[in-house]
C-alpha cells in the first residue's frame, strides 16, 4: 500500500534557515525544505573570478551595476537561494540594502549564474530545478558555468515563463555580449590565478 504525502511542501521556514549553524556551509530553502551546498575551492575561485570580470566590465562600460553572489540570499517563488553570481542595477541593490531587507528580490536580477560542481548533490538542482525556478522569478538570463571537462558557459534566455538555450561558449572562445553591459572574456580564464 502506498501512502500519499500529507503535503507537497516541507515544514521549514526562513527562520529555520537563519538558525542554521555557521560551519562554513551554505544552505538554501526551497519549497519548505533546507538544502546544504558545500562548494569546492575551485567552485568558489571560479565564482569569484567571474564576479571580478563582470565588475571590471561594468565599470569599463560605465554601467551602474551591482555584481554579487555566494553569501547573498535571493528570494524566488520556491524560497531562498544563494546564487554563485548575480547582476542587478545599483539602484535596485541600494534600495534593498537601505531598506534592511532580508534578501534580494529575484525580480530585480538581470543575470543569475550557477557554477556547477559535477557529481555533487547540487548539480541536478543547478541544471534542472533552478532553470524552472529562475525563469518563473522573471530573471532575464541564466548562465550555467561548467568546469569539466573544460570550462564552458551555457546562456539561457527567458522566453515567457521558461528559458531557451541561447548559446554555449567554451574555453578558447570569446564570450561576448551587451546585456546588461558590454563584456568579453574567455571562459577558460575563470580558472586562472592572477
Amino acid at each position: 500500500m502506498s501512502v500519499a504525502p500529507i503535503h507537497d511542501y516541507g515544514r521549514y521556514t526562513i527562520y529555520d534557515l537563519d538558525a542554521m549553524p555557521e560551519e562554513g556551509k551554505r544552505y538554501e530553502l526551497a519549497d519548505g525544505w533546507l538544502f546544504e551546498s558545500s562548494p569546492s575551492a575551485l567552485h568558489d575561485h571560479t565564482a569569484d573570478r567571474l564576479k571580478d570580470v563582470l565588475k571590471e566590465a561594468a565599470k569599463a562600460a560605465g554601467a551602474e551595476m551591482y555584481v554579487a553572489g555566494g553569501s547573498n540570499d535571493v528570494t524566488t517563488p520556491a524560497g531562498v537561494r544563494k546564487p554563485d553570481v548575480f547582476v542587478m542595477s545599483k539602484d535596485a541593490a541600494r534600495a534593498t540594502i537601505e531598506s534592511h531587507a532580508r534578501t534580494f528580490y529575484a525580480g530585480d536580477i538581470l543575470i543569475v549564474v550557477e557554477v556547477v560542481s559535477p557529481r555533487s548533490g547540487s548539480e541536478q538542482t543547478d541544471r534542472v530545478r533552478k532553470v524552472r525556478e529562475y525563469a518563473e522569478a522573471g530573471i532575464p538570463q541564466y548562465w550555467i558555468v561548467d568546469l569539466e571537462p573544460e570550462p564552458k558557459i551555457t546562456v539561457l534566455d527567458r522566453d515567457g515563463d521558461a528559458y531557451l538555450l541561447a548559446r554555449e561558449v567554451k574555453a578558447g572562445q570569446m564570450f561576448s555580449g551587451d546585456f546588461p553591459f558590454v563584456f568579453s572574456f574567455d571562459p577558460g580564464a575563470l580558472g586562472e590565478f592572477e
